[in-house]
């Protein structure tokens, strides 16, 4: 298939991990790069593979797939049988909406709440419109879980390019300890219980680079 994947630091890369943890998931295989980020030769490294000089990119038989929802919805389309979104055109099209919102939104709470896989557990004051953040998040994860809680632990039942969305703002509800209720917290622990995403986190931690503007 030759696939190659290029990536950032596991430990601060959220776009990274989505398209990452959709491989992972399903098994896909691909060579992984990863190329540190915010250091003299990371925009030389990059440009080699992405024309928009970003992680994450795709390579696939001289096809090349840069910005993460974009990574998804190729490989959604690439391997068919993954599944990538729902089944119905209803929950297609509320499953795209919510990737949509997750890819285009939420700048409060990713601006406040940096991913970071090595920072210890522990709340967090945020201001009004990071909380805002929140609180819509735990209503996107309480609707979905509440209507497909019969279908399986994920937002749409089965895993989707949804979830891959929102690996990364679980991931911050854990390290911020954001609370948006029992059933967001219910699907936090689904996310974070991943193999996959345990193996992300681990990667994450044994890293050495620093980059400060994301330990704060």
């Amino acid at each position: 298939m030759n696939l190659t994947l290029v990536i950032g630091n596991k430990n601060y890369s959220s776009w990274s991990l989505r398209p990452w943890l959709f491989l992972k998931h399903h098994g896909i295989p691909f060579e992984e790069v990863r190329i540190p980020l915010y250091r003299e030769d990371t925009a030389s490294r990059i440009a080699a593979y992405s024309p928009s000089g970003k992680v994450p990119v795709l390579v696939n038989d001289g096809v090349t797939v840069w910005d993460s929802l974009a990574i998804l919805e190729y490989l959604a389309e690439r391997f068919p049988e993954t599944g990538g979104w729902p089944k119905t055109l209803s929950d297609r099209a509320k499953a795209r909406s919510l990737a949509a919102e997750m890819h285009a939104g939420f700048q409060a709470l990713r601006t406040h709440c940096s991913m970071n896989c090595r920072r210890q557990s522990a709340s967090k004051e945020l201001p009004e419109d990071a909380q805002k953040d929140v609180a819509r998040i735990g209503q996107i994860w309480r609707d979905c879980r509440e209507r497909h809680a019969n279908d399986g632990p994920w937002l749409f039942g089965r895993f989707t390019v949804v979830d891959a969305m929102y690996a990364p703002v679980a991931l911050r509800f854990w390290t911020y300890r954001l609370d948006a209720g029992p059933v967001a917290q219910d699907y936090v622990n689904t996310v974070l219980g991943h193999p996959a995403m345990v193996e992300w986190i681990g990667a994450g931690k044994s890293e050495t680079e620093v980059i400060q503007a994301f330990e704060e």
